[in-house]
């Protein structure tokens, strides 16, 4: 059976096998987490974001190897990082978080690993298509998967940047109110106080007019 022209370019644009996994992970204090996955044939793209929404001074150690324990990239103290590259080897692949460099701050790690193989499918014209019409509207699809991907990113940065905006609002709402507390504990102190030194005052002069 014969697909529609639009149907099967939107098919076309999807058939490029794409696995991705997004997690929201508690890295707790003094801890090393790891993710793994594997790739089943060489040279796919593999796509690596991730963001710390809340914890400590938002930053996170990282490192990402692949077979063999290759080297690929790493980065301290980092908020967030979107990165892609190309997986050269079959096989399984590594990213760890390290919060080791806390001593008492949890965090909370958004992230994402997708692995993408970008074979294009070349759409079949239906009779009486000129062949440019087939080509304009496979640039037009592919172009559209780019700028959802872009909105995509968007959304998760805007999405970081609004964690972390209403967690330094929570920070400086628990000051306020230590800081509050603090105050009516030292008007009360100083309250009673004065109180004691009246009546040490009234007190003394009481004995000394006997």
């Amino acid at each position: 059976m014969q697909l529609p022209l639009l149907s099967y370019g939107l098919w076309a644009m999807l058939a490029a096998q794409v696995i991705a996994t997004a997690l929201t992970y508690q890295l707790n204090a003094n801890e090393k987490a790891c993710f793994y996955t594997a790739t089943t044939q060489p040279d796919v793209k593999i796509a690596f974001y991730f963001a710390v929404q809340s914890g400590g001074s938002f930053d996170i150690d990282y490192e990402v190897t692949g077979p063999n324990n290759k080297f690929i990239m790493q980065g301290q103290k980092e908020r967030q990082g979107d990165f892609v590259f190309t997986a050269r080897e079959v096989g399984e692949y590594k990213f760890c978080f390290n919060n080791e460099m806390s001593t008492f701050a949890d965090k909370f790690v958004d992230f994402e690993i997708s692995v993408e193989n970008e074979a294009r499918v070349t759409l079949p014209s239906k009779p009486g298509t000129a062949p440019e019409q087939t080509s304009m509207l496979e640039e037009s699809l592919f172009k559209i998967s780019g700028q959802l991907s872009t909105i995509t990113r968007n959304q998760k940065y805007f999405r970081t940047r609004e964690n972390r905006n209403f967690s330094t609002v929570r920070s400086t709402e628990k000051r306020i109110i230590n800081f509050s507390l603090i105050q009516i504990l030292l008007v009360v102190c100083m309250g009673a106080l004065q109180v004691f030194i009246v009546r040490f005052f009234f007190q003394g002069a009481r004995k000394g007019y006997v």
